[in-house]
C-alpha cells in the first residue's frame, strides 16, 4: 500500500510534511544559548537515523560556540555576520582518519584513502547534516547552510585541526530564529522528476519551468537594497541566470580556481593518489 492508497496519512507523516513545508534559511538569531548536552543527544539521534555506507560512520561533527573562535570562522566564511550572531556553528567532516586508525590497530589492511572513499565519506556527512537539520528544526531552531565551506576548506580544516583523511564538507549556523522569512520558491516537479529515463528539457520547457522562479528570485535579490540594484547595473546583469554566474555570485572563474585548489587539497590530505 502506498501513501496515496491510505485513507489518511499517519500523525508522523503529517508532522514530517509540516516540518518540510516550514523549512527556511535563517540568518538572524536570538541571543539565546543551546544546551550542550541536549545538542549532543540530538546529534546522536541524527546519526542513528541517517544512512551510513557500510555502517562505517565516516563522519565527524565539530561544534564551535566560543565567540573568539566563531569570529575566526566568520572570517573564513567570507565575513557572513550570521556566523557571529548564531550561538553555534556545526562543521560536518568527511572522516576516514578514525577508521584507518581502527584498521591499523586491528592489523587489518589499510583502506579508505582514495577518491571513492572521499565520495562515500562526504556523502555520508551531507546525509547526516540534513538529518541534523530536520531534527533541529523539529525543535524550533533555525539554521543556514554555509556553502563557503567548500571555498575555505583548507583554512577551515587547519583551524579546526583536522588530521589527514578528514576534511570539512559543509557547515551550518544554528540558533533560535529572530526572523520569519518567506519560504523560498523551488523549481516545479516537472523540471526535475523523471519517469524511467532522463527527459531533456526543450527551450519552451526551460522558459515555462524557470519563469516564475526567475521572476521571484530577481525580485528578492533586488529587494535587498539599493546596493544590490547598483551592483546589477554595474555588472550588466539583466536576469537571475546572469546574476548566478556573475562576478558577484557564483563566478565560474573563481569556481575553476577553487576546484583546482580542492583537488590539490584532496591529494595532500590522502584522498587522491
Amino acid at each position: 500500500m502506498t501513501a496515496a492508497d491510505s485513507a489518511a496519512p499517519s500523525d508522523a507523516a503529517q508532522a514530517m510534511s509540516r516540518l518540510m513545508r516550514s523549512h527556511r534559511s535563517i540568518r538572524q538569531y536570538e541571543d539565546r544559548a543551546i544546551d550542550p548536552a541536549w545538542l549532543d543527544a540530538v546529534l546522536a539521534e541524527a546519526l542513528a537515523g541517517s544512512s551510513s555506507s557500510g555502517n562505517l560512520n565516516l563522519v565527524s561533527v565539530i561544534k564551535t560556540r566560543d565567540p573568539v573562535r566563531k569570529a575566526r570562522l566568520c572570517e573564513l566564511h567570507y565575513g557572513q555576520p550570521m556566523v557571529n550572531q548564531a550561538p553555534l556553528v556545526l562543521t560536518f567532516c568527511a572522516d576516514t582518519f578514525r577508521t584507518r586508525q581502527w584498521l591499523a590497530q586491528r592489523g587489518a589492511r589499510l583502506g579508505f584513502a582514495d577518491f571513492v572513499s572521499w565520495h562515500v565519506a562526504a556523502f555520508d556527512a551531507i546525509i547526516l547534516a540534513q538529518t541534523t537539520a530536520l531534527a533541529l528544526e523539529s525543535h524550533g531552531l533555525g539554521l543556514c547552510y554555509m556553502g563557503t565551506t567548500l571555498h575555505s576548506m583548507r583554512e577551515i580544516a587547519d583551524f579546526l585541526e583536522c588530521p589527514e583523511n578528514c576534511l570539512p564538507v559543509t557547515s551550518m549556523v544554528v540558533g533560535w530564529p529572530a526572523e520569519a522569512p518567506a519560504q523560498r520558491d523551488r523549481l516545479p516537479p516537472a523540471a526535475w522528476i523523471h519517469d524511467e529515463r532522463y527527459q531533456r528539457p526543450t527551450a519552451d520547457d526551460i522558459d515555462a519551468r524557470f519563469g516564475e522562479r526567475e521572476r521571484r528570485g530577481r525580485e528578492r535579490y533586488l529587494a535587498l537594497g539599493p546596493e544590490m540594484a547598483q551592483l546589477w547595473q554595474e555588472h550588466g546583469i539583466g536576469s537571475l541566470a546572469q546574476y548566478y554566474t556573475s562576478k558577484i555570485k557564483y563566478d565560474p572563474d573563481r569556481f575553476a580556481l577553487d576546484s583546482a585548489q580542492l583537488r590539490a587539497l584532496l591529494a595532500e590530505r590522502g584522498f587522491l593518489p
